[in-house]
């Protein structure tokens, strides 16, 4: 063995070492995200705020998806109950421009006694995140500053940190009824990409 070759074996250790640290940091990480996505999914806080945040989902040529419509009636609900004065669709355009998920959502809610008034769409964001971001702006324009979360159960975890991470609080959720995945299989795996997704915006890469 020369010398070049005995001084690359603890350079590759070192590597390796730290390749298995950041490796069981990732798991520990998703694992311990995993747990609060699920306990989070769990919770119905309806308690009073400036807003309620609708967070979108698919549409189709301007009516709501089954997803985004139950989404909607949740918030409708949660509305009547006086809990907030404003509601806050979110969601920009798909596949066809015409249409945003803010927009559609906005619309649904006034076609089912919400006033205009009432509603602010958010129609730009492209994701999650994104969409949090524009609505904490639009939050602070109007002064509003706490708002209760509608959306899937398990994606209620993620969106509280968002808009924390943007100022906005406090943030209650209200997870959408029957929004769990009905078998086990689902269930891991729609926390696992949650808790991911989660991850990847933590480490600046979403």
């Amino acid at each position: 063995m020369n010398d070049k070759t005995a001084n690359q074996h603890p350079q590759v250790r070192w590597w390796l070492r730290l390749l298995v640290l950041a490796a069981v940091a990732a798991v520990s990480f998703l694992a311990i995200t995993a747990v609060q996505v699920v306990r989070t999914a769990s919770l119905e806080e309806i308690h009073p705020a400036d807003a309620i945040v609708v967070f979108g989902a698919a549409e189709y040529s301007g009516h709501p998806s089954p997803v985004l419509r139950a989404r909607l009636d949740h918030a409708l609900d949660v509305f009547h109950r006086g809990v907030a004065p404003v509601v806050i669709t979110t969601g920009g355009a798909a596949a066809d421009p015409t249409f945003s998920e803010g927009g559609v959502g906005r619309d649904y809610l006034m076609r089912h006694g919400v006033p205009e008034r009432s509603l602010i769409a958010e129609t730009q964001g492209r994701d999650t995140s994104e969409s949090a971001v524009r609505v904490a702006v639009i939050m602070r324009a109007n002064g509003l500053h706490s708002c209760v979360a509608v959306s899937d159960a398990y994606h209620v975890f993620r969106i509280r940190k968002l808009l924390e991470y943007e100022g906005i609080g406090p943030v209650y959720v209200a997870p959408r009824p029957d929004s769990l995945p009905h078998s086990v299989w689902q269930r891991a795996v729609a926390v696992l990409r949650e808790a991911t997704s989660y991850l990847l915006w933590r480490m600046g890469i979403t």
